[in-house]
């Protein structure tokens, strides 16, 4: 069917100009090594660190929630300013995914300097590790460029926090242009990984008079994660695995546990009573490909949010400072 002129320009219009300049295949030609070396790069990286997978997922969406994914929270702070990276909810991301994109970018410039950003590195490199744990495979447009600005106090109110309501993290995403569906979807990220204990102590310690934990959490559950945590205030490092059945597979065992009282996060067990979300939780329970499915939608959605290229960003030197100095 040929389309007249007008609508195919319309059409054209309709896809935002930032978005329109990424491919796939964006670096075939100036870097066509790519592929190959941040393969081997997250591949070395995750076997000998097998939570760099949940880690680099958490960064990556820290990134993106906060002004776009440009890479901005890997800068490091400076006397001049305070990073993103530096912001309270930041300071427990990832040391091994902070490292694993240092590792990237290394061989990357010894194979092709100056070409690939930081931003597209820890979306390639994200994409690549979901997939390595079980997950989904989905297309990287690449070709975005490194954000000239970090600062920690855009962060607040940016990125979902364990003490918000359902409610209140429909509007987070919601700002960001993503439906209650795709939040449910891209929070099913929490079949990897693990929590600080810190983050759910109020559920499981001293929780009412007659209750010393959550009653709606599963009460064996609740007493291990006592035993787990009973440090935590010593050692702030102490913590959980959000998905106790199958916690290094990236599979729709979370919303399985939401299910059965054996959710984590006071946010996630809240995810499966809300009205507004419930229906997401059972419909990702019971299918699995279902709940691939939207992940992969939601977070090609996500890796596009806010990006910069052209002369909006830059292809940084070292991906934790600018080029120039920024105050």
């Amino acid at each position: 069917m040929a389309f007249p002129f007008p609508l195919l320009f319309l059409l054209f219009l309709s896809i935002p100009f930032s978005e329109s300049k990424l491919s796939v295949d964006y670096y075939t030609k100036t870097c066509p090594d790519f592929n190959s070396i941040m393969r081997d790069t997250v591949t070395t990286k995750q076997i000998n660190s097998p939570t760099t997978a949940a880690g680099t997922l958490r960064l990556f969406f820290h990134d993106c929630m906060v002004d776009g994914c440009d890479a901005s929270v890997l800068i490091s702070t400076n006397s001049f300013n305070k990073a993103e990276r530096d912001a309270d909810i930041n300071l427990s991301l990832s040391g091994d995914a902070f490292d694993l994109i240092v590792r990237a970018k290394t061989a990357l410039e010894l194979s092709c300097p100056g070409i690939v950003s930081c931003a597209d590195i820890l979306a390639q490199a994200t994409r690549d590790l979901i997939t390595m744990v079980g997950g989904p495979f989905y297309k990287v447009r690449l070709g975005r460029k490194d954000g000239f600005e970090s600062k920690a106090v855009r962060v607040n109110g940016q990125v979902p926090q364990t003490n918000m309501s359902v409610n209140q993290l429909i509007k987070v995403f919601a700002a960001k242009g993503f439906s209650a569906q795709e939040m449910v979807a891209l929070t099913g990220a929490h079949t990897i990984g693990f929590s600080h204990c810190k983050e759910f102590s109020n559920r499981i310690y001293n929780y009412s008079k007659t209750s010393p934990s959550d009653p709606e959490m599963y009460p064996k559950y609740a007493e291990a994660l006592r035993k787990t945590c009973s440090n935590y205030l010593k050692d702030p490092g102490m913590s959980a695995f959000n998905d106790i059945m199958t916690p290094s597979k990236f599979d729709n065992m979370y919303y399985q546990n939401l299910q059965r009282g054996l959710g984590l996060l006071a946010t996630d067990h809240a995810l499966s009573k809300h009205p507004r979300t419930k229906p997401f939780v059972d419909l990702y329970a019971s299918n699995q490909t279902k709940f691939f499915e939207d992940f992969s939608h939601a977070v090609e959605k996500l890796s596009v949010f806010g990006i910069k290229t052209g002369r909006k960003g830059e292809v940084r030197r070292k991906c934790d400072a600018f080029n120039t100095l920024k105050a």
